[in-house]
């Protein structure tokens, strides 16, 4: 069994709770046919503020011409989010690409700015193997929902971003970023890949982070300062969510 490691804040009557609920999950009595159109029942308040988070996210950048970029996907949650979005606000911008990078292997290394906790460590917040295939198809469904789904308009790269990310612009000089979510927690790639991105981006852009000001995740916060520096724009948050924040760049 591929082991997962990853953080975990919860206290023991929470986790109790989400078990017992799980289990209610799992013994849902709603037919097949019907399970997908009411997944409101089992999504909770926390997890529900995120996703309005990121459709008001979403929304910010839609007068921004260029690519929404992921940095840490993971699950790929937020990138079907995205696929979603853009079906509903702009379902003829096949211009608007949908990328995600991620090695799906978990964190490939830690740098020492990023903190001694730890569930910081090589290999934490990995996937199940094969995952980035299972999630492939899971975002050309997505796709096939939407109009001009013969235009393939999403990419998952897979491997060490702050390599691939910029192979990845190197083969699209075209590319402009109007909005970018870093979610990989730690210092050096949400650093480099700030670095790479930046000529790319254009008034307007949307940067939004998943740990600034986090104890837990010094890194992305001390990458941001060191890029674009804390004093040049407003951080700003949602009142949905106390963790997730952005930037626009102006």
């Amino acid at each position: 069994m591929h082991e997962i490691k990853m953080i975990n804040n919860s206290s023991g009557k929470e986790v109790t709770i989400r078990e017992r609920f799980f289990q209610l999950f799992q013994a849902c009595p709603i037919p097949k046919s019907e399970m997908l159109q009411n997944l409101g029942l089992f999504i909770n308040r926390q997890d529900l503020t995120r996703i309005l988070f990121m459709n008001d996210l979403y929304k910010k950048a839609l007068d921004v011409h260029g690519i929404v970029v992921e940095f840490g996907v993971r699950w790929g949650q937020n990138l079907a989010l995205f696929e979603s979005f853009r079906g509903i606000y702009e379902p003829f911008n096949h211009n608007r690409k949908i990328v995600g990078f991620d090695t799906f292997d978990g964190f490939p290394a830690v740098h020492e700015k990023d903190g001694n906790r730890d569930f910081i460590s090589e290999g934490a917040f990995s996937v199940t193997k094969g995952y980035k295939e299972y999630l492939n198809q899971i975002l050309e469904y997505h796709e096939k929902e939407s109009p001009i789904s013969h235009i393939k308009k999403f990419a998952l790269v897979e491997g060490d971003a702050t390599e691939e990310i910029n192979k990845y612009l190197d083969a699209n000089p075209q590319t402009i970023i109007a909005l970018a979510y870093f979610d990989f927690d730690l210092y050096e790639p949400t650093k480099k890949c700030l670095e790479a991105i930046k000529p790319f981006l254009t008034k307007g852009s949307i940067l939004g982070f998943d740990e600034l000001n986090t104890p837990d995740f010094p890194g992305e916060t001390v990458a941001l300062k060191e890029v674009f520096g804390l004093d040049k724009f407003k951080i700003a948050r949602s009142p949905y969510s106390s963790r997730q924040s952005y930037i626009e760049i102006t």
